[in-house]
């Protein structure tokens, strides 16, 4: 066969997949980065988690966040202020990866077949998201606050689970399996209400950022990145405290809580009103961080190892 008919012979081949390469399209992050990306920040931001979570289970005798964390020091070691990363970092991995893959890929999809979200469509997305994320993480967020808060028992009185894997186990076999769920209707709703302040708010101010100021916010660039994340993390903060606070305490009851509104009642009667924001100055420099360090590992990891949508023939 000669080189010219070689020729005609390739250019008859169909190909097997064409890249669709519109002008709005761009890189897709894939379904786990978001877990990742949220393991990723929580080592940076884990002893702020711990801080919240023991200032939020004080009641009345809550001290300040310095007082707390040089007691903590002073008591325990620099070490104790990661305890619990192991139950931390599995919550990430089963709540984030769950909120962002239900997230981007129902996103993605409607983008794909032509539907564009609007702010209201985004915060119905991420609640949903959030909501189901806080069901499949709430096994690793309830060891989580426990390991945490036995930093602030006595020594007969904590629960010493040796890591995450090792707390499922023993509430599973001491406690029964249902226990690991004890809180999961907060944290459903946490996770509901933390994702609209969080990803739908992150996803919005972003789209704003880079349509109203293009030149100062190009779509991949670190600074929109994070100017997009604070105004999130900042959102996600003001709307998520009470819940959180009222979470954390049901999680680490010991039986003074028969239900969510005993929980409330409890708190309102320590600390009317301001109760319920208990924390907030360690939850806001803990989320805040978080935030920004999350989108930017995931914006960073899709730039890296995303991909761009394909349209079979």
């Amino acid at each position: 066969m000669s080189q010219t008919q070689t020729l005609v012979v390739r250019k008859q081949l169909p190909s097997k997949a064409t890249i669709k390469m519109d002008s709005d399209v761009q890189l897709q992050a894939r379904w786990w980065f978001g877990g990742v990306a949220g393991a990723g920040a929580c080592l940076f931001t884990h002893p702020l988690d711990l801080i919240k979570v023991i200032l939020q289970t004080k009641g009345k005798t809550q001290g300040s966040v310095l007082a707390t964390t040089l007691h903590l020091v002073k008591e325990n070691g620099v070490l104790s202020l990661m305890n619990g990363i192991s139950a931390s970092l599995l919550r990430q991995l089963t709540y984030s990866t769950t909120r962002f893959a239900i997230y981007d890929l129902v996103k993605n999809q409607l983008h794909a077949n032509g539907t564009e979200l609007d702010a209201y469509g985004k915060i119905a997305l991420a609640g949903c998201a959030g909501f189901l994320g806080g069901f499949v993480g709430a096994p690793a967020d309830l060891i989580n606050v426990r390991l945490q808060n036995d930093l602030k028992l006595l020594p007969d009185e904590r629960r010493n689970y040796k890591h995450a894997f090792d707390g499922l186990i023993k509430v599973s076999r001491q406690e029964g399996f249902t226990k690991l769920f004890n809180g999961a209707t907060m944290a459903m709703s946490r996770g509901a209400i933390v994702s609209i302040g969080q990803i739908a708010a992150y996803d919005q101010y972003k789209t704003l950022l880079t349509l109203q100021i293009p030149d100062m916010f190009p779509e991949t660039s670190v600074l929109t990145h994070f100017t997009a994340s604070l105004l999130a993390g900042t959102t996600a903060t003001v709307i998520t405290q009470p819940l959180d606070v009222m979470k954390t305490r049901l999680m680490a009851n010991k039986g003074e809580y028969k239900s969510i509104l005993h929980c409330a009642a409890g708190i309102w009667k320590e600390s009317p009103v301001f109760g319920f924001w208990k924390g907030f100055v360690p939850a806001f420099i803990r989320l805040a961080p978080h935030t920004i360090l999350m989108f930017v590992f995931k914006e960073q990891l899709t730039q890296l190892f995303g991909y761009y949508p394909t349209k079979m023939d």
